[in-house]
């Protein structure tokens, strides 16, 4: 069975643009899903307002894959499921490592997703002795003193953290050392690693107040039309020119700054 140790992706040396790599999977949850309704073919302008991209962007995205599409009958979905999935490396078996078994990694290694996708949990690791043995989603969890004898036993090569900010940097130093070439970061912290390391972020809260200022927008652009936004609530009114006085968002601490992050 590969585990991918001794394999890095081949976009890099062909040269496909990270904004392509980041649309393959799009395609592919696309093209999975026309698959499992045995739908045989799909046309780039179908495939696209699947993917949530624009017709001429996907065509520009698989001529760096190649020319898989006939013209006039458009594209062989299970050939192309095969396509992206090998350029994604997801034709091999990927072990991976969740460190920091709290409440969101729990939530991760019982997620069902990962097999049917090329990656395979091969431990849960977590610092709080009590975890030790504890089985979450049929996997022992095991202490985190054990981390590089088990990176070197599985021939891991992506590992999770999902650990508060302040043990984040350690892990990811101790992954990196034991082998570990790339990591997805849950915890609200950003990490340092070194040239041929990947790193891929995940902050629900910064989507989530990204979110926030869209909402905030749309409200503005409402009520400059006279429409009360749905949902919002009546600040008030600032007093000077400073705006002294005027609302505060909830959470937001007297120095006017807001956490970037959630608490781990």
């Amino acid at each position: 069975m590969a585990t991918g140790r001794n394999h890095r992706p081949a976009t890099r040396s062909r040269g496909i643009p990270e904004a392509t790599v980041a649309r393959l999977p799009l395609y592919l949850r696309a093209l999975t899903a026309l698959s499992e309704r045995s739908v045989p073919t799909v046309s780039s302008e179908e495939l696209a307002g699947a993917a949530g991209v624009n017709s001429a962007k996907l065509r520009k995205d698989f001529s760096y894959l190649g020319s898989y599409g006939t013209r006039g009958v458009g594209y062989d979905v299970e050939y192309l499921v095969y396509q992206i999935s090998r350029e994604l490396g997801l034709t091999q078996d990927w072990p991976v490592v969740i460190v920091g078994i709290g409440n969101l990694g729990a939530a991760l290694a019982n997620y069902g997703g990962f097999a049917s996708r090329g990656f395979r949990v091969a431990a849960l690791i977590d610092a709080d002795p009590k975890m030790t043995g504890k089985q979450v989603a049929g996997i022992g969890v095991r202490h985190v003193d054990e981390l590089e004898s088990i990176v070197h036993t599985n021939g891991v090569s992506i590992g999770v953290i999902t650990t508060p900010a302040g043990a984040a940097q350690q892990v990811c130093e101790r992954l990196v050392a034991a082998g570990v070439t790339s990591i997805l970061n849950f915890s609200p912290t950003v990490l340092s690693v070194p040239e041929g390391v990947d790193v891929r972020k995940v902050d629900l809260s910064i989507e989530l107040q990204i979110l926030a200022f869209h909402e905030q927008r749309k409200a503005a652009d409402e009520l400059s039309r006279g429409v009360r936004p749905r949902g919002a609530r009546t600040a008030a009114p600032a007093e000077g020119a400073d705006g002294a006085g005027a609302e505060r968002p909830k959470g937001q601490g007297p120095d006017g700054d807001i956490p970037a992050v959630m608490p781990a």
